[in-house]
């Protein structure tokens, strides 16, 4: 079995915990009250600029160029969707250059940055992958769910897509070709999956 499939087998207690969490359950009916989306929106907009950052860390410590390149490439994906927050955060009149990060997500990304800075490609790409496979999981088992369109709908479009499946897949062959299969991955994959739960939580606690 991969490596990318064990991780995530040897995690999905965290992945089904965060998918009965009352805001995604929320986010899954429609009945998610607007402050706790629009806490979330912000704090996720300043999450994935640390992401974006970590994949091009990782980009420029890759040992060839087949990891140079597609890191890069993801790291386009990441910048796209940024722009799909800055689309929610208009409707919703978020200023995203004015958030403010809590707790949950100031941990989360600094876990992530120093990864990147401190590690070598392959235990970076285990501390991102998580955040991948979590949210095309989350999108597919919300959108079998689904009995009508709601104000939520595209968030879950979005993440049960077929292409964003394919970028989870692509960064899970790249964790597959890089990372070692030690305790300390298997660590790292396990903290970012703890990372994304307390994330939940907290945009649900903020609401």
């Amino acid at each position: 079995m991969p490596l990318s499939d064990t991780l995530w087998q040897a995690n999905l207690d965290l992945a089904r915990i965060c998918l009965e969490l009352p805001f995604l359950q929320g986010i899954g009916d429609g009945s998610l009250a607007r402050p706790r989306f629009a806490y979330y929106i912000g704090q996720d907009a300043f999450y994935l600029q640390a992401f974006a950052r970590a994949y091009a860390i990782a980009a420029a410590k890759s040992p060839d160029w087949i990891g140079y390149r597609s890191l890069h490439e993801l790291a386009g994906d990441a910048l796209q969707e940024m722009q799909l927050h800055r689309g929610v955060a208009e409707a919703f009149e978020i200023d995203l250059e004015r958030i403010t990060p809590g707790a949950a997500t100031r941990r989360y990304v600094d876990f992530l940055l120093a990864t990147a800075w401190g590690q070598e490609t392959g235990m970076t790409i285990a501390a991102m992958t998580p955040c991948m496979r979590l949210y095309a999981w989350l999108g597919r088992q919300l959108a079998d769910r689904q009995q009508a369109p709601h104000p939520y709908s595209d968030w879950i479009t979005t993440y049960g897509s077929e292409d964003f499946e394919r970028a989870a897949a692509r960064l899970e062959r790249l964790l597959d070709r890089y990372t070692p299969d030690t305790p300390a991955t298997a660590d790292a994959y396990r903290y970012a999956m703890q990372c994304e739960r307390d994330f939940f939580q907290a945009a649900w606690r903020a609401g």
